[in-house]
């Protein structure tokens, strides 16, 4: 999941959606990053909007199963 952050932060418009999904920030992201509940929080932002889903899962040449535990 840590995979999925990294691409999601690396994109402005989905960093933009994850930020204002979830609440965090830069510096909150960074403090906690492998915390269990902002891994959590990754694999809902990209279970709740399947276009996203299928583009991070491209980009990381995986199954989007793999990163959405709802799928």
């Amino acid at each position: 999941m840590l995979r999925a952050l990294a691409v999601v932060i690396g994109d402005d418009p989905l960093r933009e959606r994850f930020l204002a999904l979830t609440g965090y920030d830069g510096a909150t992201l960074r403090a906690r990053i492998a915390e269990p509940d902002v891994l959590s929080a990754v694999q809902q932002f990209l279970g709740g909007h399947e276009p996203d889903l299928l583009h991070v899962a491209d980009v990381l040449g995986v199954k989007p199963e793999s990163l959405c535990a709802r799928c």
